[in-house]
């Protein structure tokens, strides 16, 4: 049997204990398209004969960007690693600057794109990079196909040269870079050996909740996040079919088609998913309103382990046969596991969704950890509402005296890419200073508070944690994405982006007098005062000195490409205060 130590060592692993039909599976022109374990490895194979003959060395660095996760990627990605050199994903979201700055810095040679779109940014800085040469996915008139690769690599007489390189990968090498958006300056490129990321995939296994053959997953979330890619090297070792959505957009018809047992989310697509069947359920009239809203209040109320008692239990068998049955069948009807990452998830949408029989297990980590941390099991009392789980096998946690989460173990990083002052900065011997802040409860159970760096102080000297009052203020179907401010100044206050498309309906329903433009709702005197009862709920739960006293709304929507938020989701707090400036002044002055 395979020993897996290596990251393309999984797909051999698969081959030998599973042989699937449907390893991979992508849609093209209409159709999913599967891959047996066999092609994908054959695939690969020819790929790494392929690069041996353009001469790749070791430690050489091939960029890879798609828009969409695929099979294509993952066949890139094992036959980049088995002939030594590093693969680099970059998001596709990000500038074209920060495409040359990436490719620059990691000093990749080749570049594999997956649409015309990637390939017009790369084509942009390419003559300021050392690019030799890009491949695309897709087919595009003037672009080399990476079919190319299959081409070239047909002739296996050079397989033994290939075994070669593999034998000589060892654990400890270098297997990928991965450049974090960071939410300030220039992305950091962290170093991840092959053992930092399959100790990580491994010792994360005893918490996939299903297992085996048979196993359908929905993978969405980009694959050049850590996150994504050490699900889908856990899902090869379990012998789950992969199947790719074909994007955002259509994710709704994808989990349709393919009814998946288990996916990957971040908590903004879990609301996204609970607005729209909220506001379904305000369509409806009568007792079928009335049992709907009953449904959504009970589910509120979910403890797990049944410790409710029997009475809630019975009633919440009559909520599910009548009301969240409708719901599972809109996602699949088999999905009874999400795993939630990447951001702070609000217990109640944890509630809701396991009391609908679909549990979500909220997890915790970071790019420089590979990234699991720690992260919930339904099974074996490893699972408490508003906390990120236990830790995983082998991994070791210490909460500072200030509060920060210090990690240690085989999947803390190797440092980041030429930059050994700032690898210096974020550890103490062997453990890694997350910036987070946390606490361990009697139980094992790790919670998470808040951003070392993102508390702040008033001028009156009082510290507030802007996350506490953001992630309660989200809750509001009102209010998309929401930046407590308030440093030095005399009093929190908060940059507010509305939930137009909510807003939008909502105007309609009341039958108001409002237009409907994204300026026209920032500047209504009505959705004003109405998202000012948010705020005054939120309040309530709030220190004086914490309360938001003052707030104005934005006419736009925070994007990626408005330069607001990270390819990962994430406020950029200084571009987003430099950008709505005179919002700023008009609180403060």
């Amino acid at each position: 049997m395979t020993q897996i130590t290596r990251l393309f060592d999984f797909p051999y692993y698969q081959l030998e204990t599973y042989n699937l039909e449907k390893a991979l599976v992508t849609k093209y022109d209409g159709k999913w398209v599967a891959t047996s374990t066999k092609d994908y490895i054959n695939k690969a194979n020819a790929v790494s004969r392929a690069l041996l003959r353009l001469g790749i060395q070791k430690n050489d660095k091939i960029a890879v960007i798609s828009s969409s996760n695929r099979t294509e990627w993952n066949i890139m990605d094992i036959g980049i690693l088995q002939t030594g050199a590093q693969n680099i994903p970059i998001y596709p979201t990000i500038s074209a600057e920060d495409y040359e700055y990436v490719l620059n810095h990691s000093e990749s040679i080749y570049c594999f794109v997956s649409d015309e779109e990637v390939l017009e940014k790369v084509n942009k800085v390419k003559h300021k990079t050392k690019i030799k040469d890009v491949y695309s996915f897709n087919h595009i008139k003037g672009c080399k196909h990476y079919s190319e690769l299959f081409e070239l690599g047909k002739d296996t007489s050079n397989q033994n040269e290939v075994e070669a390189r593999k034998d000589n990968v060892t654990e400890d090498d270098l297997a990928t870079i991965i450049y974090t958006s960071g939410t300030t300056g220039r992305p950091k490129g962290v170093m991840l050996s092959h053992k930092n990321i399959v100790s990580n995939a491994l010792d994360s296994i005893p918490r996939l909740p299903i297992y085996g053959a048979g196993t359908i997953v929905l993978s969405f979330l980009p694959i050049c996040h850590i996150f994504e890619r050490v699900l889908i090297y856990i899902y090869q070792y379990a012998g789950a079919n992969i199947y790719f959505a074909e994007s955002i957009d259509k994710i709704s018809d994808n989990i349709k088609e393919v009814k998946p047992h288990l996916m990957s989310v971040v908590p903004r697509l879990l609301e996204k998913v609970y607005d729209k069947i909220y506001a379904k359920g305000e369509d409806l009239t009568g007792i079928k309103k009335k049992l709907f809203y009953w449904a959504i209040d009970l589910g509120e109320q979910w403890q797990p382990y049944k410790q409710n008692g029997a009475w809630y239990e019975f009633k919440l068998s009559i909520a599910r046969k009548l009301i969240f049955s409708k719901w599972q069948e809109a996602l699949g009807g088999n999905l009874n596991t999400m795993v939630s990452g990447s951001a702070a998830l609000q217990p109640r949408l944890t509630r809701i969704f396991c009391a609908a029989g679909m549990q979500i297990m909220e997890g915790y980590g970071l790019t420089e950890t590979s990234p699991v941390i720690s992260v919930g099991k339904y099974a074996d009392n490893m699972f408490k509402v508003g906390t990120v789980g236990k830790l995983i096998n082998n991994v070791e946690v210490k909460i500072a005296d200030d509060g920060e989460i210090l990690v240690k173990g085989p999947n803390v990083m190797m440092g980041y890419y030429k930059d050994p002052e700032k690898t210096a900065s974020v550890m103490t011997g062997e453990y890694f200073h997350t910036g987070d802040k946390g606490e361990v409860d009697k139980d094992g159970f790790l919670k998470i508070t808040g951003r070392k760096k993102e508390m702040f102080k008033t001028s009156g000297g009082k510290y507030v944690i802007p996350t506490l009052l953001e992630n309660e203020l989200k809750q509001s179907r009102f209010i998309e994405q929401i930046m407590v401010i308030g440093e030095g100044q005399k009093m929190p206050a908060a940059l507010i982006q509305p939930n137009f498309e909510f807003i939008k309906e909502w105007i309609e329903r009341k039958k108001l007098n409002i237009g409907t433009s994204n300026k026209e709702i920032s500047e209504s005197q009505q959705v004003i005062d109405r998202i000012q009862k948010e705020i005054d709920n939120c309040n309530k739960h709030f220190g004086k000195w914490e309360q938001i006293k003052r707030f104005e709304l934005t006419p736009d929507i925070w994007s990626i490409d408005g330069g607001q938020l990270t390819p990962t989701m994430k406020m950029k707090r200084d571009v987003i205060k430099g950008i709505y400036q005179d919002l700023y002044n008009k609180i403060y002055n």
